[in-house]
């Protein structure tokens, strides 16, 4: 039989890799910011209630 010998060390230090690289991504891409969908959500709301006020007038 062939004496298979796995290293759990091996095994733990590449999964501690890949974890920081996958941080290092996270933290290189920029965050979107939600503020510009919150203004537009605002400015449909307030364009809607405008046309609603002069069909309703």
């Amino acid at each position: 039989m062939s004496d298979q010998h796995i290293d759990p060390s091996g095994s733990t230090q590449q999964f501690k890799a890949f974890a920081q690289r996958r941080e290092q991504e996270a933290a290189a891409t920029p965050k979107k910011s939600p503020v510009v969908p919150i203004i537009a959500v605002v400015v449909a709301i307030v364009i809607v209630g405008v046309a609603a006020f002069l069909l309703l007038k």
